[in-house]
C-alpha cells in the first residue's frame, strides 16, 4: 500500500538530522531529541517513509505514553498518508497491553469481560485485606502498601521475588492476597496490562512469535520514561526483527517516582551495539536566550548524553529573575504581569504558571480570582475522579460483570439502603468460604433486593444504547432521586456531572458506531491523561512542572525557585546525586516550556503546609549564567516588611467588645449574629453556605453594625 495521491511527504521541511532519522528503515535506531526539536514530526514522517518504501501499515507499531499523544500522532499520520493510517497500531503501552489481553485472555485464565481496576479500586482491595487480617491502619499505610505492590509489578517481581526484598511479611502477604482477589474477581490492574503480556510471551513463545510477525517495525516515543516492564516488553517484541526505533531525551527524564528508568535510554547502545544514533539539537520552540539558560543548568548533570540545544530563532529578551518578600507578593506580581501581557494583545491561553508542588497553587488561585483572571488547573482533579461519576461507573461495571467485588462494595449501600458494615463482613466471610464473588454470595436480606435490582438493570440494558443505559441506571439505582432530594447547590452540581456523562457515551457511540458496555468501560479505564478533561480554552494554565511536560507556552512564570521547594526537600533529604539530577532535569523541562518570555520567581519567606519558611534561592538560579538574567529584587526593608505584615495580618488597634446576639459584618461572609464570646474569640453564625465561624474578635475583617 502506497501513500495516497496528494499526501506525499515534504522531506524538504526536515533538517539534515531529522532526515537521517526519517530515512532509516531496518535495524535499531536511537534518536536523542532535545526539547522542541521536532520529535513528533520525525516519528510521523518516518512512519510515512516506511510505507512509501513498501512496509505494510499493519506491520507498524507506534507507542506513546498518553492517550493525548497517541491521538495527536494518529491525526498527524492521517494528514500525511490518508486512510492507510487506520491500519497502523498507534497507542499507549497500556492500550496495547489491553489489546493483547483481550486477544488472549483464555490462555491467562480470565473470562472475556475482565475488569480493569483503577488506583482507587486497588486501594480499596488493599484496605479490605488489611481489615480482614487485623493490620492496624495506625501502623500500616494502605496507600504505601498499594504503591509497593505497583512498584513490584513494574519491576516484574512476583510475590516470592518481592519477599526476598521486603522484610515485613505482612506486606508480602497483602501482595499475595491482592493477586488472588483480583484473579478471583476476573480483574486486572493497570500494572497487569504490562505484566500479563510479558507473562503470556514467556509462557507461550508461539504467541510472542505471532506478535513479532505482526509488528515488524516498532517506534517508541519518550523512551527515557520507560520502566522495567515496558523495557522488557519492548525488547521481547523486537527481538526477532530488531527494527526498534526509539526517540527520547535523557535530559527530560522526570518520572523516577513512577518507576521510570532513564538509564534505559543511556543503555540503548549497549543493548543494540549496531544501532544508529541521531542527535536532534536544533530547537524550533524557544528564543536563544531561553535555550542558553536551559543548557547552562543541565550541563551540571553528570549522568547524561552530552548535547547542546541551539536555535535559529531570535535572540529574545533576558529571563526575568524576580525576588519578592513573600508568596502573596509573588502571586500579585504574576497577576499584574499577566494583565500587562493581555493588555498588549497576548491571549490567556498562551500563559502558564508552573510550580514544583500542588500546594503552591492555592495562593496563586486566590490572586487569579481577585484579579478576575480566568484560569484552569491541570493535573489536580478531573471528571472521572468525582464521586458521583465513580458511583455511576461502578453500577455499570457491576452490570457488566457480577464478579466485580470492588464495584459492589462501593455501591451496595450507595445511595443508603440500610446495608451496614456487619452485613458486608458476613457476606465477605461467606464469599471467602464458598470461593465465589460477593454478588454470588448474596442470598437474603436487604442485599438480595440490591442484587435483584442489578439483575433487573442488566436485563434492561441488553436492548439499550449506552446513553439510554446511563439514564436507566440513574433512575433504577436511586442515585438521581437521592441527589434530587438533597436540594443543595452541591447536589445540583453532581446531577449536572451525571448528566454530562451522557455526552461521553453519546460521543463514544458516534465515534465507534458500536454499543458495547464492556468495550466502553475498557476505553474509560484507559483515559488517564488529565489534560484531556480541561474546560475552556482561553485561560491561564496552572500546573506542576511534571504535568507541563510535552506542552509549550509563549509566556511562562515559574514560582518558588527556592531550596527546599525546588529542588524539593525530599531530594535534599535523600542526599544522592541522582535525586538532585532529576530535580535539575525538572528545571530544564520548566525552562524549555517557554517560547518567548520566561519569569523565574522566589520569595524571602513563604507560608507552606502551615509553616513559614525562609529558604535561600534555588541552586538552579546560581547555575544560570548571569548574562542571561534580568534581575529584579522587589523587596522592602525589615522594618517596612514588619509593618506591612502587621497591617495585613494582625488586629485592629482598638479593642472592641462584642455581646451575644449582636450583629456584625465580615468582609467575606457578610452579616452574622454573635452566638458566643470567649476572650479574644467570637463565634458568629452566618447565612448559608458559610455556617458558624470562630473569629478573632478584633480582626480588621470584622466590624460592628451600629
Amino acid at each position: 500500500m502506497g501513500i495516497e495521491s496528494g499526501d506525499i511527504m515534504d522531506l524538504q521541511t526536515l533538517n539534515n538530522s531529522q532526515l537521517d532519522a526519517v530515512k532509516h528503515i531496518d535495524g535499531p535506531m536511537l534518536v536523542l531529541a532535545g526539547a522542541g526539536s521536532g520529535k513528533t514530526k520525525v516519528l510521523t514522517n518516518r512512519i510515512a517513509y516506511l510505507i512509501e518504501n513498501g512496509v505494510s501499515p499493519a506491520s507498524i507499531l507506534a507507542i506513546t505514553f498518553t492517550n493525548k499523544a497517541a491521538k495527536e500522532m494518529k491525526d498527524r499520520v492521517f494528514n500525511l498518508i490518508g486512510n492507510d493510517a487506520y491500519h497502523i497500531q498507534i497507542s499507549t503501552f497500556h492500550s496495547l497491553g489491553l489489546k493483547i489481553l483481550k486477544d488472549n485472555y483464555q490462555l491467562l485464565g480470565y473470562d472475556k469481560n475482565f475488569i480493569i481496576l483503577d488506583s482507587d479500586d486497588t486501594l480499596t482491595v488493599v484496605k479490605k485485606i488489611m481489615k480482614e487480617h487485623n493490620m492496624s491502619p495506625q501502623y500500616y499505610n494502605a496507600r504505601n502498601i498499594r504503591n509497593k505492590i505497583s512498584s513490584a509489578k513494574n519491576e516484574l517481581m512476583s510475590p516470592s521475588d518481592f519477599a526476598r526484598l521486603e522484610f515485613d511479611k505482612q506486606i508480602v502477604m497483602v501482595y499475595e492476597e491482592y493477586n488472588k482477589i483480583l484473579k478471583r474477581g476476573n480483574s486486572v490492574d493497570f500494572d497487569d496490562l504490562l505484566l500479563l503480556p510479558i507473562k503470556l510471551f514467556n509462557t507461550y513463545p508461539e504467541v510472542l512469535n505471532n506478535y513479532q510477525e505482526r509488528y515488524k517495525y516498532v517506534l517508541i516515543d519518550e523512551y527515557q520514561d520507560t520502566n522495567e516492564a515496558q523495557y522488557k516488553f519492548s525488547k521481547m517484541l523486537c527481538k526477532k526483527y530488531r527494527n526498534i526505533f526509539v526517540v527520547g531525551d535523557n535530559d527530560q527524564a522526570i518520572y523516577a517516582f513512577r518507576g521510570a528508568n532513564y538509564k534505559n535510554i543511556l543503555n540503548f547502545e549497549k543493548d543494540y551495539p549496531d544501532c544508529k544514533v541521531v542527535m536532534l539539537e536544533e530547537n524550533y520552540r524557544s528564543t536563544k536566550m531561553i535555550l542558553n539558560a536551559a543548557n547552562s543548568v543541565i550541563k551540571h548533570n553528570k549522568l547524561r548524553k552530552d548535547k547542546n540545544l541551539w536555535s535559529n530563532n531570535e535572540e529574545g529578551s533576558k529571563i526575568k529573575y524576580v525576588t519578592l518578600d513573600n508568596e502573596k507578593e509573588e502571586s500579585t506580581y504574576v497577576a499584574s504581569h499577566i494583565k500587562e501581557l493581555v493588555n498588549d494583545g497576548c491571549k490567556y491561553e498562551d500563559i502558564a504558571i508552573l510550580y514544583r508542588t500542588n500546594a503552591q497553587s492555592r495562593v496563586i488561585e486566590e490572586e487569579m480570582l481577585k484579579a478576575n483572571i480566568p484560569y484552569k488547573i491541570i493535573g489536580s482533579f478531573y471528571f472521572y475522579n468525582r464521586k458521583e461519576i465513580k458511583d455511576l461507573l461502578c453500577y455499570l461495571r457491576l452490570i457488566n460483570s457480577d464478579k466485580d467485588d470492588v464495584s459492589l462494595l462501593r455501591v451496595i449501600n450507595t445511595p443508603k439502603r440500610g446495608i451496614g458494615a456487619k452485613t458486608i463482613d458476613n457476606l465477605t466471610d461467606k464469599a471467602n468460604s464458598d470461593q465465589c464473588s460477593l454478588f454470588e454470595a448474596i442470598s437474603d436480606g436487604k442485599e438480595l433486593k440490591f442484587k435483584e435490582s442489578i439483575l433487573k438493570m442488566r436485563e434492561k440494558a441488553e436492548n439499550m444504547s449506552l446513553t439510554e443505559m446511563v439514564d436507566m441506571v440513574l433512575d433504577e439505582s436511586g442515585l438521581k432521586a437521592a441527589l434530587e432530594a438533597e436540594k443543595t447547590l452541591d447536589s445540583e452540581i453532581r446531577l449536572e456531572n451525571l448528566n454530562e456523562f451522557k455526552s461521553i457515551t453519546k460521543n463514544y457511540e458516534d465515534e465507534y458506531g458500536v454499543i458495547s458496555l464492556d468495550d466502553f468501560l475498557n476505553e474509560i479505564s484507559l483515559v488517564s491523561d488529565v489534560s484531556e478533561h480541561q474546560d475552556g480554552n482561553n485561560k491561564v494554565s496552572l500546573m506542576t512542572i511534571h504535568a507541563v511536560k510535552g506542552l509549550e507556552f509563549d509566556n511562562v512564570f515559574v514560582i518558588g525557585m527556592e531550596e527546599g521547594i525546588f529542588p524539593h526537600y525530599n531530594a535534599l533529604n535523600e542526599g544522592t546525586s541522582n535525586a538532585i539530577e532529576e530535580e535539575r532535569r525538572l528545571c530544564y523541562v520548566a525552562i524549555t516550556r517557554a517560547k518567548k518570555n520566561l519569569w523565574l520567581l522566589n520569595a524571602k519567606r513563604r507560608m507552606l503546609f502551615g509553616n513559614v519558611q525562609m529558604n535561600p534561592p534555588s541552586r538552579f538560579m546560581e547555575e544560570i549564567d548571569e548574562k542571561y538574567l534580568d534581575v529584579e529584587k522587589k523587596t522592602t526593608s525589615i522594618i517596612d516588611r514588619t509593618k506591612k505584615f502587621v497591617k495585613e495580618n494582625m488586629l485592629n488597634n482598638v479593642d472592641v467588645d462584642f455581646e451575644v446576639g449582636e450583629i456584625i459584618k465580615h468582609t467575606e461572609y457578610g452579616e452574622g449574629v454573635v452566638v458566643a464570646v470567649d476572650k479574644s474569640i467570637i463565634t458568629v453564625a452566618f447565612p448559608y453556605p458559610y455556617g458558624t465561624k470562630k473569629l478573632m474578635k478584633n480582626h480588621k475583617s470584622i466590624s460592628k453594625i451600629s
